[in-house]
């Protein structure tokens, strides 16, 4: 008897070992499948910066938008009737973003920074890196996003702190079945009035930029719900010569 149940345990084992390694292998054939088909993994490692301009419709009004982002420092940058307000501005060790209404430069908190360098450490494609960074990618089954038949991909990633607790930071990718093209990603708010809710990015129009396809719309919203937010990019620059000064604190401007 107790041989037969050494026996069971060990085919168990097997079994269970079996379905980890399958697993692994499709979230990897998924992931190599995505990175192939946008460009190829040399090419994405050779972007070390990009200024993405682009726009979006605000109740009629077309607001011109600025994203630099790099593996140490990034900014957005919002053209809004002559004024700029900036948001997610980034040195590599200050964040800080214009505050409303009055446009004043603001400094985020300690725990903010800790929580944008881990993210953007993920530059500049996260199925590039999130090894290194310690994520894991796992297979998480079949979906059906907007009537087209996706991969699922379930990434855990560095823990995000609010108010010094650790709180499990997991987003799912989405990918074409036919062709491994990133659809979508969902990912929980973690804090603020809409925690607890499912925001998704949608991405669309892929173009060639440098040797690397990139989504040329991106819509911002809840999942489920209609509407959203719709970024149009013009114009990509790839690996731009970046000014330090850009990304500093105005510390003049902020004691005004």
């Amino acid at each position: 008897m107790k041989q037969f149940k050494l026996q069971g345990l060990l085919l168990t084992a097997t079994i269970l070992f079996s379905i980890n390694t399958l697993t692994s292998q499709t979230a990897e054939e998924i992931i190599d499948g995505y990175l192939e088909v946008i460009g190829g993994v040399e090419a994405i490692q050779n972007v070390e910066g990009v200024i993405i301009n682009a726009s979006a419709n605000q109740g009629g009004l077309e607001l011109p938008i600025e994203i630099v982002s790099s593996k140490n420092r990034s900014s957005i940058t919002i053209s809004i009737q002559g004024q700029e307000l900036k948001d997610g501005v980034f040195d590599g060790e200050v964040l800080w973003s214009s505050g409303f209404p009055d446009f004043k430069p603001v400094k985020s908190d300690e725990e903010d920074v800790i929580n944008f360098k881990n993210e953007i450490q993920e530059f500049p494609d996260v199925f590039v890196t999130y090894k290194d960074l310690g994520y894991t990618a796992e297979f998480d089954g079949t979906d059906d996003f907007e009537g087209t038949e996706v991969y699922k991909i379930k990434m855990t990633k560095t823990p995000y702190l609010i108010d010094g607790e650790e709180n499990p930071n997991i987003d799912y990718y989405l990918f074409d079945m036919d062709n491994y093209v990133l659809l979508a990603v969902w990912s929980e708010m973690l804090e603020g009035p809409g925690k607890g809710a499912v925001i998704q990015q949608s991405f669309s129009d892929y173009q060639e930029v440098e040797g690397v396809y990139y989504p040329f719309s991106l819509t911002f919203g809840a999942k489920g719900q209609p509407g959203g937010q719709t970024f149009v990019v013009q114009s990509m620059e790839i690996n731009p010569e970046l000014d330090d000064s850009d990304f500093k604190f105005p510390e003049e401007e902020s004691q005004e």
